[in-house]
């Protein structure tokens, strides 16, 4: 059994964090930032990361993107399809089916 070691890390804004991986990205920063409304407040942080890396903020820019390429994006995850669909339901939207 391999025991993963914390690394003290601190973050262009001052935090201090630890971490047991090298993922730059820190949890204080990462909670300020979440949304408290629209689509993007139904996912987990890595699910919206991969939406903001693809160019996606909108609900009209992901319903032009198919559910395979979404599922593509890394960070991703297969539990966020149906909150995305139902997110786009709400708007009147389906994801594109090309």
């Amino acid at each position: 059994m391999t025991v993963s070691k914390s690394i003290p890390c601190v973050c262009k804004n001052r935090h201090q964090y630890y971490k047991s991986s090298h993922c730059p990205t820190c949890p204080v920063c990462e909670e300020q930032r979440k949304p408290v409304a629209g689509f993007a407040a139904l996912l987990a942080a890595p699910a919206r990361r991969a939406l903001e890396n693809a160019g996606i903020r909108t609900l009209q820019q992901l319903a032009q993107k198919n559910e395979a390429d979404i599922l593509t994006l890394h960070g991703m995850g297969p539990s966020s399809i149906p909150k995305l669909r139902e997110a786009l339901k709400s708007a009147g939207l389906v994801f594109n089916k090309k």
